[in-house]
């Protein structure tokens, strides 16, 4: 028995929690969930976005699956995303981006992983005016967060049968900041002899993923460009609807749909599910569930190939629920 902190999440997020559970709970695998308010929801019960009991939730529960909250844009409470990995110090941001034959895209056999350090950079919040014309944000790098990250990026790519890490920068400008990125990177690929490593500018990086991403396996690389390329690499697939995201800490794990809330879908019944049923997928996995984990994901690349029950911009008619419910029939009828 597992017990895992819930956070349905704002706009869409109630309806594809309520489909992953559904979908979760045809493999077998017993979960108590325990459900905290984050996000709109909890600033108009609690004062804040982000309550204490979410946090307390998470430190005890270790693991948690959330769906998407909203963040105002230029003005507001700051992302609560960001908030809660930097309080649980969940240092690695892991974005898988797989094809499923059956959703259209340019590209038909992608299998790519971005791994994203999350704690720093532009991301750690450090910014003032410069008098009343000019802001000022200032870059983090530094040697702790950098190691742990690369060294995280290796031992997925072991631990997972890939063959290659390529660490990404911009050193060749940034040469104090990305420059410390890219030497830590190189000593630690060095106690990782049995994985290739190289490096790539992250503007080349860009071009190659979109030319020849076969090229390419783990990728590793500061937040910024981390947040920019896991979302080219979900574009290569087929968009942000079938790709999941988890964020990691050596005492917590929060796993989570990349897409935004869709406020003005909220309670229709009408959105994709996929992108949370695959955070649903890492999160098994990281709970050693592999076979129930392994079970969706081949359960949904199915239903996806077949296109049958599914909702409209996977081409068909079917709501969330309905897809969700069909996928659980699916799985509970390969046992």
């Amino acid at each position: 028995m597992h017990t895992v902190t819930l956070i349905k999440g704002d706009g869409i997020g109630p309806d594809i929690t309520e489909a992953t559970l559904k979908v979760i709970e045809a493999t077998g695998v017993k979960i108590t969930w325990d459900e905290v308010t984050a996000g709109e929801g909890a600033l108009e019960e609690y004062g804040t976005p982000l309550p204490e009991k979410v946090i307390e939730s998470l430190n005890k529960n270790k693991v948690g699956l959330k769906g998407p909250l909203t963040t105002p844009i230029g003005s507001g409470f700051r992302s609560i995303n960001v908030a809660l990995r930097m309080e649980l110090d969940l240092y690695a941001n892991l974005r898988p981006s797989k094809t499923f034959p059956g959703i259209k895209s340019r590209y038909d056999n992608i299998d790519l992983v971005v791994v994203r350090e999350n704690t720093e950079d532009l991301y750690s919040g450090v910014e003032h005016m410069v008098g009343t014309d000019a802001a000022e944000s200032i870059k983090i790098i530094t040697r702790k967060a950098s190691e742990r990250i690369v060294r995280f990026a290796f031992d997925y790519a072991r631990d997972n049968g890939r063959k290659k890490v390529t660490a990404v920068h911009k050193a060749n400008i940034l040469k104090l900041s990305d420059g410390l990125f890219l030497d830590i990177a190189r000593e630690v690929a060095a106690k990782y002899p049995q994985i290739e490593f190289e490096d790539r500018i992250v503007d080349n990086m860009a071009m190659q993923l979109v030319q020849k991403p076969e090229l390419y396996d783990v990728m590793v690389m500061p937040n910024l460009y981390g947040d920019i390329l896991s979302d080219l690499c979900a574009g290569l697939v087929g968009g942000l609807g079938v790709v999941p995201g988890a964020n990691i800490g050596d005492n917590a794990a929060l796993f989570e749909p990349v897409h935004g809330s869709a406020p003005k879908y909220a309670g229709k019944n009408y959105v994709n599910p996929s992108a949370m049923i695959m955070a649903a997928v890492l999160m098994l996995r990281h709970m050693e569930e592999r076979e129930a984990a392994d079970r969706i994901e081949k359960a949904l690349a199915g239903q996806i190939k077949e296109g049958k029950d599914l909702t409209a911009d996977l081409g068909g008619s079917a709501g969330t629920s309905e897809m969700a419910a069909a996928l659980a029939r699916r799985i509970k009828q390969a046992d």
